[in-house]
């Protein structure tokens, strides 16, 4: 296992807090490919690697097993899980099925007293001069701006279900930014689908947030295979 460079000696011992930070050190590794899908490790390394106890180690790495980033083998210790294009292809599917639907519903309503859509605006309506380069800090936003659509359509528990997926994509949706052509893209296509909205062009909206969710689909598994077979993972 790669040295993580991570020293959480200074931050409090507490047993529930350390748990929580060591969950989302790893979780942000595995995210960030340096924890490698298909990496095979114990305790006692990720314990030497992030320099603390493997109390707090195994509690996170239960808590990434349920959510279905790890595995663990009582011969083999533990394993990053491999990624599996077909189950983030029906991730995508159905997240498609909800912004549709959403879009559809926004396209009906008064968009003057939508906090959220107003923010939007601010966000993506801008010029080029203005468009993020921090690769985390914009695929975070275009999350955002996916979940704040249905957020806006008013469907509390559709925008429930579509922020866990939206979760669980997050391992390799933020690779779409990896490339500098899909930064302009997403800008373009956001301000698109916004402009239909705000002009009630559903169908044109429609069709507008579909193209742009299959197309950050293949260029995301595209762009994860590259990495995979890159030597510099190795």
């Amino acid at each position: 296992m790669k040295e993580a460079n991570i020293n959480i000696n200074n931050t409090s011992k507490g047993s529930d807090n350390l748990s929580e930070l060591v969950y989302q050190r790893i979780k942000n590794d595995i995210f960030d490919f340096k924890l490698m899908p298909g990496e095979r490790f114990t305790e006692s390394e990720v314990a030497k690697a992030y320099d603390v106890s493997r109390t707090p180690i195994r509690q996170a790495l239960y808590r990434l097993q349920q959510e279905g980033y790890v595995d663990v083998s009582f011969r083999s210790g533990w394993q990053i899980r491999p990624l599996n294009f077909r189950y983030y292809e029906e991730l995508y599917d159905v997240r498609i099925v909800l912004e549709k639907d959403s879009i559809r519903k926004l396209c009906q309503m008064d968009h003057h007293n939508s906090v959220e859509l107003s923010v939007l605006k601010d966000l993506w309506l801008v010029q080029p001069s203005e468009y993020l380069k921090d690769i985390k800090q914009l695929s975070q936003q275009d999350e955002d701006f996916h979940c704040a659509l249905v957020r806006a359509s008013g469907n509390n528990e559709m925008a429930r279900i579509h922020r866990d997926l939206s979760e669980r994509i997050r391992i390799i949706r933020r690779l779409d930014f990896s490339k500098d052509y899909r930064v302009e893209a997403t800008y373009q296509e956001h301000q698109k689908i916004l402009g239909f909205i705000f002009d009630r062009h559903t169908e044109q909206a429609i069709n507008a947030i579909e193209a742009h969710i299959m197309q950050s689909r293949d260029e995301v598994k595209k762009i994860t295979l590259q990495m995979l077979d890159s030597s510099q993972f190795y």
